[in-house]
Formats: C-alpha cells, sequence, structure tokens
C-alpha cells in the first residue's frame, strides 16, 4: 500500500457512535465526530484532513448537555449543526436537539482558547454556542435531525416517534414550519429509526426508515411518494439516495444485506448485497459525485467500499478492442492503472478492517470524493482513501 492510501485513524477518548461531513464548504475536507458517554463530560471533535500531507488537525470542543446520538451538518452555514442528545437530569432520562454553532474565522478555522488546551489529547478546545433547543415535548423524543441539501434553502427535518417535523431555520433560529405522521400500521404507531431527504425533486421529499420499511414522503401534498414494503427482514437501519440517478435508492439493515431499489417499481430490488456483512449493516452511503461508489458499515466492525457501476448514472461500457488493438492492448498489460479501468465489475472493491468494534457510521467527504471516514464505538475515527487503481479507472 502506498503511504497517501494508508488509514487515518484518530482515537477519541470516550464511546461514540456518529459523524458527519462538514457540507457548506466543499474546498476542504473536514467532519464533525462526537462522543456517547452518561458518566463523563461529552466531547465534539473537530477534524480537518490534510490530503495533501496526510496529517489531519483536531480541535474538540465541550458537550456537556449529553451524550450524543445524531450529528447533522448545515448545508448552508458551514459552522452551524445540530446534536441530538440524551442525558440524565434529575434521575429521569431526557433528550434534545440542539442547534449549535462551531467558532470558525474566515477561514473556516476553529477560534480556541489557549488556556483550555489540554495536552493530554493532543488537541485544542473551544467552545461551542448553543443557537436554540427544538422544542420536542409536544411531539416526543427528536432521536435525529437532517438538513435539507438544497443550495439557499434553510429547511430542518427532525425526526421523532412516528412524527417529521420541518423547521424553518432561515432565520437563525426554529420555527416550526409543518408537522408530517406516518399512517399506523395494524393499529400501531411507527417508529422512525433514520431518515434521508431525496436531493431530487426540488427537495420535496424525505425517505423514513421504519421497522422493516422506507416510506417516501412528499412535504408539498403531505402524502405518500412511495413505500417500500418489506425491505428487509428485519429492522432498516439506514437509506440513502443516489445523488446523480433519479429514482434509485439503497438501504441496509439487521438483515446483514445492503439492498438497492428504483422506486419507479418496487416489487423487487435492483440488486441485493448479501454476503459482505455478517451482522447488522448500520449505515450505507453513496459517493456525492461517483455514484458508483458505495460504502457501508456494520457491527462485524467492517467497513466495504463497493463498486455498482452498472446501476449508476454512468454504466460501465467495455470498449470492443479490434485485433489491431490486440498488440498495443497486450503492452499496455503492466500498466497499472488502464487494464483494471476497462475490467472494473461491480462488486466489493476493498474491505476496511482498522476497527475493533461495531462500526455505527459511514460518511463521504463533502470536498473530496476520493476520502471517506468511518467511526466505530470504541471511539475509533479512521479516514480512508478509495484505491488509485479505482480512481483512475473512473478518471480514464
Amino acid at each position: 500500500m502506498d503511504l497517501d492510501e494508508a488509514p487515518i485513524i484518530h482515537g477519541l477518548e470516550l464511546p461514540s457512535r456518529c459523524i458527519c461531513a462538514q457540507s457548506a464548504d466543499t474546498n476542504i475536507t473536514r467532519f464533525m465526530v462526537a462522543t456517547q458517554s452518561l458518566r463523563q463530560e461529552n466531547q465534539l471533535h473537530y477534524v480537518e484532513f490534510d490530503d495533501e500531507n496526510n496529517v489531519i488537525d483536531k480541535t474538540m470542543f465541550s458537550h456537556p448537555i449529553g451524550e450524543v446520538w445524531h450529528l447533522s451538518a448545515s448545508f448552508n452555514n458551514p459552522d452551524v449543526f445540530t446534536s441530538c442528545y440524551q442525558a440524565f437530569e434529575n434521575g429521569k432520562l431526557i433528550h434534545g436537539c440542539m442547534v449549535g454553532k462551531l467558532p470558525l474565522d474566515e477561514n473556516q478555522k476553529p477560534i480556541v482558547n489557549s488556556a483550555t488546551t489540554q495536552d493530554i489529547t493532543q488537541s485544542q478546545q473551544g467552545t461551542l454556542e448553543n443557537l436554540a433547543t427544538l422544542d420536542s415535548e409536544e411531539f416526543g423524543n427528536i432521536s435525529s435531525s437532517h438538513w435539507k441539501p438544497i443550495e439557499g434553502e434553510n429547511f430542518l427535518m427532525a425526526l421523532a416517534g412516528s412524527k417529521m417535523l420541518l423547521y424553518d431555520m432561515e432565520q437563525g433560529t426554529p420555527k416550526l414550519s409543518d408537522s408530517f405522521e406516518l399512517p399506523t400500521r395494524k393499529g400501531h404507531p411507527c417508529t422512525i429509526t433514520s431518515g434521508r431527504w431525496n436531493p431530487h425533486h426540488g427537495g420535496k421529499q424525505f425517505a423514513a426508515a421504519t421497522e422493516q420499511n422506507v416510506v417516501g414522503w412528499d412535504i408539498r401534498s403531505k402524502s405518500q411518494a412511495f413505500i417500500i414494503e418489506g425491505a428487509h427482514g428485519q429492522l432498516v437501519r439506514d437509506v440513502d439516495f443516489n445523488p446523480n440517478k433519479m429514482y434509485y435508492v439503497v438501504t441496509c439493515g439487521d438483515d446483514c444485506q445492503v439492498k438497492f431499489w428504483d422506486t419507479r417499481d418496487l416489487s423487487d430490488p435492483v440488486k441485493v448485497l448479501s454476503d459482505d456483512h455478517s451482522h447488522w449493516v448500520w449505515s450505507t452511503r453513496y459517493n456525492p459525485f461517483h455514484d458508483q461508489l458505495v460504502l457501508s458499515g456494520g457491527s462485524d466492525s467492517r467497513v466495504i467500499l463497493y463498486n455498482m457501476k452498472t446501476i449508476s448514472s454512468e454504466p460501465f461500457e467495455t470498449e470492443n478492442l479490434s485485433s489491431d488493438d490486440d498488440a498495443s492492448k497486450s503492452s499496455d498489460s503492466d500498466d497499472e492503472f488502464s487494464p483494471e479501468k476497462r475490467q472494473m465489475e461491480d462488486g466489493v472493491i476493498g474491505v476496511y478492517e482498522e476497527h475493533e468494534d461495531s462500526v455505527y457510521a459511514v460518511e463521504w467527504s463533502a470536498a473530496d470524493p476520493w476520502t471517506f471516514a468511518s467511526l466505530s464505538y470504541d471511539g475509533r475515527f479512521v479516514i480512508n482513501r478509495v484505491p488509485k487503481k479505482v480512481k483512475y479507472g473512473i478518471l480514464l
């Protein structure tokens, strides 16, 4: 392995299960990582990755209001994020969702107080600003929140039980714009486990994973746009939309499978990946630039990078080589990149096993299409790159 393909590992002091990419600034790869501890004060780590020198710069912020279960970065404001948390207060478990602000300068660099720098972490420490807290008493406990991925639209979808709460964040403080509730099934409410905005159709659809199903919701008509009944044999853990190809969705779940769907015809999945994970699959993500690249991470401590080009926006086309080209093809057979470019097929590109605990989250960089991160419960945060052979196979 080349040195510039070696993984970068950052260890957090506390358990952790959520990361997000800073999506509003696409110049430099940055991630946010938060911890989950009931006994110690929690932290938010702001991590910047320098791919030229293969190093990371990290700043730690105190998150004293509770253990963080979900993070989401604003699509339009690089310093704004939401964290969904829970904590014990007066012997009672409480839930909340904070709209926070990072102290960043004009270059998106953290502004820190050197007096609070802790040598033991080898990180700088700063202070977060709490802009607002989403009031969920009327609707229940907010488990996750998702910023709308449309430029210029500052909307936030919060998930609480069977409800989807749409907040207008234009003025910097949350204003409840609308609320939607999934229909009951057999008289019981459908608890939402995760969700994702559809970047197509002007961002007017939101997909919610609930039990073994995925429901696509149209926020304009306040009605169901599609439903994937029995998407997985067990609980659906995550869902993501193909950013470059309309109607295509990827899901994962406790049946150890990753599945691809076309929402125009949901009678059967387009493709099923069933042999790569040996335990629950917690997270799956399309590459935001090259949709043939797909990530998954699971409780088997594995991160898997797939090539799904036949169902991507740029399906693979085999070049027809004439007999006159055979000699040149043979002479090029030792080239590191060109033969693999023509012969790449759907399937596993790489299995990454730097983790020793359950991998709860995987994320692509919003700035670099070849960089991705993963996080396991023991606090191990790992940055990896797409192999060069695959990278040049896509570009050339």
